[in-house]
This record gives structure tokens, C-alpha cells and sequence, in this order.
């Protein structure tokens, strides 16, 4: 009676605290972000395993933790008005559609607030393209994602691994390390391309894209 009686006098009081209060809570925008790679020992810092490597150095600069979830690892953070579930997909790169769309329905996250990070052979070495929506150029991860989805709009960073390859050796291009030039580069590359995801979230894509493209 008498919590009743206080919560009523309360808002009588100070109605504009709490409706301030309550649409702060009604307001919290949700978003996962995906980091594309293959699980596995010999995967890792690979050129395929881009994705894993720039959510990795933005779940660190805000002091996420990553736990061993359903069809990957987890980690969740906020960004000022920002709710940030990341995941690295565990179901490599062929099937990562499975973990995005499971993910998407277990935490009610709108296509819209999807932002999906990958390697790609048609971009040079560091360069960031990020996309709205689009085909899946040739990415067996964004293919799966959009075959899963039924849909290709979703945003997606593009990290640019080059494509110094000779004939018929792509995949052992795309699979392997960095030379020591590119591992030299590397963390200012992946300190840039982690900062597209509080933008993301914050500014939305067209002012991200404006920012980041081609940077």
C-alpha cells in the first residue's frame, strides 16, 4: 500500500522523470555485430579470418568478454545508447548464415541493425569498403548469410586483402598469413576498420559509409 501510495505522489510530482526515464529504457537501440573467419588453430590471423580479427580488437578496446555460445562466441557491451551483441560464428565460413539468423531471433535484432565484417580478394591490402546492402561478391559467408535471410540487405565492412596471388593459388592466398609488410600495417588497419562499429550504431550507415569508405 504504502509503495503504491509513494510511486503515485511520485508521479505526480515528477512525471517528466519518469516518462524521461522510461523512454530512455524503451529507446535502447539493439545491434549484432558479426565477424566472419573459420575456427581452428590454423585458421587463425589469416587473411579469411579478417572478420575475427577486427571484432577481437573492438570487443578489447571496450573490455568485452567473449563466452563459448550456441553456434559461436559471444559477447555483448553498450555503446553509450547502443545494446552490441558481437558473435564470431563457430560454423565456418560456409554455414555462418545458421549462427546470423539465430542470433538475429535470440536477441530480436532487425536486419536493419545487422553489420556483417569480412575479407575481400577484389579490394587492396587495408582498404575498407562498406556496403548498405548487395550481392555477396563472390563470399561464400555473405552468400550463405543472404541464401539464410532471403535477403542481401544488410550492412557489410569490407576489409581488403588484395589479391597477390599467381593462377590457380587463391585459395591458398585467402587461407594463408600475412606477409611481414602487411603484419606491419596490420593493427592500425584493424584499429580503424573496429571503429566503424560504434559509428555503425551511433551515426547509421549513410554517415558511417561517407566516413569510412575507401579510408
Amino acid at each position: 500500500m504504502w509503495r503504491r501510495l509513494i510511486h503515485n505522489l511520485t508521479a505526480g510530482l515528477f512525471p517528466a522523470v519518469i516518462r524521461k526515464e522510461t523512454k530512455d529504457k524503451t529507446e535502447m537501440a539493439k545491434y549484432l555485430i558479426v565477424g566472419l573467419g573459420n575456427i581452428g588453430d590454423e585458421y587463425q590471423h589469416t587473411r579469411h579470418n579478417i572478420g575475427f580479427d577486427i571484432i577481437d580488437t573492438f570487443a578489447e578496446s571496450v573490455g568485452a568478454t567473449w563466452q563459448d555460445r550456441r553456434y559461436g562466441m559471444v559477447a555483448t557491451c553498450r555503446v553509450k545508447s547502443a545494446q552490441l551483441v558481437l558473435l564470431k560464428p563457430s560454423t565456418y565460413m560456409n554455414l555462418s548464415g545458421n549462427a546470423v539468423r539465430y542470433w538475429l531471433q535470440q536477441e530480436k535484432v532487425p536486419v536493419e541493425n545487422l553489420l556483417v565484417l569480412v575479407d575481400d580478394l577484389n579490394i587492396p591490402f587495408g582498404k575498407l569498403r562498406i556496403r548498405k546492402a548487395g550481392s555477396n561478391g563472390g563470399h561464400n559467408g555473405l552468400g550463405h548469410i543472404q541464401q539464410v535471410l532471403g535477403t542481401d540487405a544488410y550492412a557489410r565492412v569490407r576489409f581488403g586483402i588484395g589479391n597477390e596471388y599467381t593462377k590457380g593459388r587463391q585459395i591458398n592466398f585467402v587461407l594463408g598469413e600475412w606477409t611481414d609488410e602487411e603484419k606491419q600495417a596490420l593493427p592500425e588497419r584493424l584499429k580503424i576498420a573496429a571503429e566503424i562499429i560504434p559509428s555503425f550504431c551511433l551515426q547509421g550507415i549513410d554517415r558511417t559509409m561517407n566516413q569510412y569508405n575507401n579510408k
